[in-house]
């Protein structure tokens, strides 16, 4: 009989490819995108919402499964999680049209949102002391990790095989997640738990649905008055105001009344989806808020480089993959960096190493970027990155999550991946605005001190911001705008060091948060976690 506490580890392996599966999800399909617009003729809109479908379910039910899992099992959701995402995943790539892809990604959301807090809350319940800080560092890697991976997995695929391959190669991932889940991780959940907080969950999934909703689509739809008029179907937007001030005033509705309800029904003494007792201690408090802020810049990179790697130097999706794997190679070596310190160094410290490698790596990166670049001075940058986002998502987890009652896991792993998610969404919505809106204003410099007249200098500004930079190939296939093309690839390259530069601040400004992590006060927290505990 395989002995339990070897079993535990090859129990970390499968939640770890759990976790792979949904991050790589993510990343994969922004490479496979044009091969789905060549095949599908999906329109622009519908590419839009095939990407961001899957983030706006996700995002809005974390915390909800989070919760449930505590209540009816965590290994249980997981597995559900996991067929779901499955199932789904064969659905999308057998989608005969771009509005049954997005059904299936919205789908995928639900299943994904089911896996990320449950695998959370299984490690904080199964591991304690220095392995625990050995279970989050492989955690945090795998995410770091994968993010960098999913782009080469997604170029290789769609370039040798079929786009349709993003999707299915999640099949025979879920086969192997299952099985391992089933013979190596023991369910874990608490008992006594009253009904479910109906009420609270619908308010929650408003709440979270409505912001990550205003904060993807501000750019696009416009911040206060309609830019770019929504369409579903046959139905168009018929307002000046745009839908996302709208949205985020939802969502603040919905937050007053998720407090107000959450603290009416906690006076009764009923179960609620999120105990707010949890804020009181000091640890997972000023994690989440710590989290929230390094979640604004973590990515930057992830966003505005395969970018300019495509539209500024050349590269296709796979080489853009490869360069990237660079990160990938520091993220992994971050988790055996932190499993030796586990136990001998405080994960705080770890955690603003980590932050100061993460600067340190996005300023190397934005050194380099240019029109000219050799991409081979990317990589240390990257590799510095990598090791910095291992070291920190993993520990700032595991610190966010340290004195959180074990009976709260999946409330306090759904709380801290839904402000990851509301930053991520913040920081991606801040990114794109830096990224374009310096792009904008440097070509059109450019293009006014060439004397190119000014409709043709905004037909050719449109022309490469509107397409993310893909439109600057036309350009230099032409002879009468290949000048035009040089200034595009100049400006694109501004517009991507300010991107990095502003990841760079959020990140820094994230290593400052951290510093009340380290002045814990033990009475209040212990105050705190029994308060915590009487509802268990």
């Amino acid at each position: 009989m395989t002995d339990k506490r070897a079993l535990r580890w090859f129990g970390l392996v499968f939640i770890s490819l759990a976790v792979a599966l949904i991050i790589v999800d993510s990343t994969i399909v922004n490479v496979a995108i044009p091969a789905i617009v060549d095949d599908l003729g999906i329109s622009s809109t519908e590419v839009q919402w095939v990407q961001e479908a899957y983030t706006l379910v996700f995002a809005s039910l974390l915390l909800l499964f989070g919760s449930l899992g505590d209540r009816f099992g965590r290994r249980r959701m997981l597995l559900i999680g996991v067929t779901v995402f499955a199932v789904s995943s064969v659905l999308a790539a057998l989608a005969p049209t771009g509005g049954l892809l997005i059904a299936a990604r919205l789908v995928q959301g639900v299943g994904g949102a089911m896996i990320l807090p449950t695998t959370l809350s299984l490690l904080n319940a199964t591991f304690r002391g220095r392995e625990r800080g050995i279970a989050f560092a492989v955690w945090g890697s795998t995410i770091g990790g994968m993010a960098a991976v999913g782009p080469l997995l997604g170029g290789w695929l769609t370039t040798e095989f079929s786009w349709r391959w993003a999707f299915g190669i999640n099949v025979p991932l879920g086969i192997i997640i299952v099985i391992g889940v089933l013979w190596a991780v023991m369910e874990s959940r608490e008992e006594g738990y009253g009904r479910v907080d109906l009420v609270g969950a619908a308010l929650s999934v408003v709440l979270f649905g409505t912001l990550v909703f205003g904060l993807i689509e501000g750019r696009t739809y416009g911040w206060w008055l309609t830019k770019t008029a929504p369409t579903i179907g046959d139905w168009t937007w018929p307002f000046a105001l745009s839908p996302v001030p709208l949205a985020f005033a939802v969502s603040l509705l919905a937050l007053i009344g998720f407090l107000t309800w959450t603290t009416s029904r906690r006076r009764r003494g009923r179960a609620t989806l999120l105990d707010l007792a949890l804020f009181r201690i000091a640890t997972f408090r000023t994690g989440n808020i710590a989290a929230l802020v390094v979640a604004l810049g973590e990515f930057g990179l992830i966003l505005a480089l395969p970018l300019w790697l495509q539209f500024v130097l050349g590269f296709d999706a796979l080489q853009t993959g490869l360069v990237l794997l660079a990160l990938a190679g520091g993220s992994f070596v971050a988790s055996g960096i932190a499993g030796a310190l586990s136990g001998k160094v405080a994960p705080v410290l770890v955690v603003r190493a980590g932050l100061v490698a993460e600067i340190i790596g996005i300023a190397a990166v934005a050194l380099v970027i240019g029109p000219d670049a050799v991409w081979g001075w990317l990589l240390p940058g990257l590799f510095v990155y990598g090791i910095g986002v291992g070291l920190a998502t993993a520990q700032l987890t595991g610190v966010i999550l340290q004195d959180v009652p074990v009976a709260k896991s999946g409330q306090g792993s759904g709380t801290q991946s839904t402000a990851r998610q509301v930053g991520s969404a913040l920081g991606i919505a801040i990114l794109g605005t830096v990224l374009f809106t310096t792009t904008a204003a440097a070509l059109t410099q450019s293009l006014d001190d060439e004397g190119v007249p000014a409709a043709q200098r905004d037909q050719i500004v449109s022309a490469v911001v509107d397409s993310a930079g893909a439109a600057i190939a036309g350009l230099d296939g032409d002879p009468a705008t290949a000048e035009a093309a040089d200034a595009a690839r100049a400006a694109f390259s501004e517009g991507t060091r300010w991107a990095a530069a502003t990841a760079a601040g959020f990140v820094t400004l994230g290593l400052v948060a951290t510093i009340g992590l380290g002045k814990r006060r033990e009475d209040e927290d212990e105050q705190a976690v029994s308060d915590a505990n009487k509802l268990s």
